[in-house]
């Protein structure tokens, strides 16, 4: 199944748009692929005003947000890949939402036969990085 990172930054930042407020992005300038102004970023992160009145030839599709934004009078072209965003809101109130960290995505072509030896007895594999659940008493 597809990210629905892509169509929930789409629908809040029209949302956003809508109200007359101003929608931010806050993306991690360290997720592989991101272009934006390296002087602009602070601690790994970088926030990004992307109003209609801030940027030029914005583009939202699956894959990535793309616009041409001045930063200290100089036009840059960004490149985000969607799973770079950490969060899209309102600057004026903060409404939005907060997306978890998302590793990138890896095309894997498994070419490795089954092990006859796998110690979870036929079980899939959990997927690293996802939380899990414990009692605790």
């Amino acid at each position: 199944m597809t990210s629905s990172r892509p169509y929930l930054i789409r629908a809040l930042y029209e949302w956003i748009v809508d109200n007359n407020y101003t929608p931010h992005l806050l993306v991690n300038a360290e997720y592989d692929g991101v272009q934006v102004p390296k002087g602009f970023i602070n601690d790994g992160q970088i926030v990004l005003n992307v109003s209609p009145s801030a940027v030029r030839y914005l583009q939202m599709d699956n894959a990535s947000v793309t616009f041409e934004g001045r930063f200290g009078g100089v036009a840059h072209t960004l490149f985000i890949p969607c799973a770079a965003v950490l969060a899209i809101y309102a600057r004026e109130n903060g409404q939005g939402m907060v997306f978890d960290l998302e590793p990138p995505v890896i095309d894997e072509e498994d070419d490795s036969s089954p092990d006859d030896d796998d110690p979870s007895g036929g079980e899939p594999p959990r997927p690293s990085g996802r939380p899990s659940l414990k009692v605790v008493k």
